[in-house]
């Protein structure tokens, strides 16, 4: 009995992970084991032919979740979303067994359902409200009848959408940090390029008194120049190389990129198949890049008073280390995002009961 209310619970859990053949495995071995609930498992006093169409409907679930799972082959590296597929004909042929097996195991199975519900509706949930109460009667010696085994069915079910749903909202969140990572890529690109193809337009050069030009890969000092050349802006454009805005850039990244395994540090796993703390650090480096750039002109224009001397190349390309990890400043709140995001997946508060807040709050601290 305790294996069935394990197993109640842990057929909403494996395939929302990131697949692998072994969670195929799994899921075909529930696979099995559900053919033989649904082909043994029966309700003595129900009607011989509604038995029949509910066990030849939840058999063909059970159909097509092997025949996907067959598809999938032998790929060790199985998408998740595969998997979610194949748990959805899963929970509809775990529904409909529900309604075919005698009220006694559906007790049995309650504490696993009960779970479900709790994870994915919120405390002000009318439904997860009485599907707690009929847990309290059970676990008080009463018993159930078909109207609360329904409404059960109906509970999980509605659970099972909003998983969906969070599921969704993760993959959407995913997908605009890739977008927004994608645009800055190329952003991030296109300035290197064009500061290779056009050195002497913008040139991150500094010009320190009584030392000459200093920029991130080469330098010169006063004696280089004749002395019709004391212009500070071809001064520049002479000592600017097409390597610089690559360099910088690469800095920068660099800095985000530890930034990045830093934030990862913080941010919890996730269960969903969609990876959020990927996104997010791939966000990082783009960004860094940029900010390494744009912190560098600012310095070049005497935007910061005071730092706009810098006297070498190694001094150049340590600020561009510098305001590449500053990127942190900006991206944070989208890490903060991402978090809340991953904590929305299994609902807020999912230990604290609607019928009794302050034992819930106790159980989750």
């Amino acid at each position: 009995m305790e294996d069935r209310k394990l197993s109640s619970s842990r057929l909403y859990k494996l395939p929302y992970s990131r697949g692998r053949w072994d969670l195929r495995e799994v899921l075909r071995s529930r696979v099995a084991e559900m053919r033989v609930l649904v082909s043994v498992r029966t309700e003595p006093d129900r009607n011989p032919d509604v038995q029949l169409v509910i066990k030849d409907a939840a058999l063909k679930e059970l159909e097509k979740a092997d025949k996907l799972l067959d598809q999938i082959g032998n790929d060790r590296r199985i998408s998740g979303s595969n998997l979610a597929v194949v748990q959805a004909h899963l929970d509809m042929a775990q529904s409909l067994m529900l309604r075919l097996v005698p009220l006694e195991m559906v007790k049995a199975l309650l504490p696993g359902l009960v779970s479900v519900v709790r994870e994915h509706l919120c405390v002000t949930d009318l439904r997860r409200s009485r599907v707690e109460r009929i847990e309290k009667l059970v676990d008080a010696g009463g018993s159930l009848d078909d109207e609360q085994r329904e409404f059960l069915i109906d509970a999980v079910g509605v659970a099972r959408q909003t998983l969906l749903r969070e599921n969704l909202r993760v993959r959407s969140f995913v997908r605009i940090v890739y977008g927004v990572a994608a645009v800055l890529t190329l952003i991030a690109i296109t300035v290197a390029v064009l500061g290779a193809l056009f050195p002497d337009v913008v040139p991150i050069c500094f010009g320190p008194m009584d030392i000459g030009v200093v920029c991130p890969t080469a330098d010169a000092s006063d004696g280089d120049f004749k002395p019709g050349d004391k212009d500070l802006d071809f001064a520049y454009a002479h000592v600017a190389r097409s390597r610089d805005y690559f360099v910088i850039e690469l800095a920068g990244m660099g800095a985000a990129a530890v930034a990045a395994a830093v934030t990862l540090r913080q941010i919890r796993g996730t269960a969903t198949p969609y990876n959020v703390p990927v996104a997010l650090a791939l966000l990082k480096l783009p960004t860094g890049a940029l900010t390494a750039v744009l912190g560098l002109i600012l310095m070049r224009g005497a935007f910061v008073p005071g730092l706009s001397a810098l006297d070498s190349s190694a001094q150049i390309i340590g600020w561009a280390i510098i305001f590449g990890y500053a990127q942190q400043i900006f991206t944070r709140l989208v890490d903060r995002r991402g978090q809340a995001v991953l904590d929305a997946v299994g609902g807020p508060n999912i230990l604290q009961s609607a019928s009794d807040p302050e034992e819930g709050k106790a159980a989750a601290s």
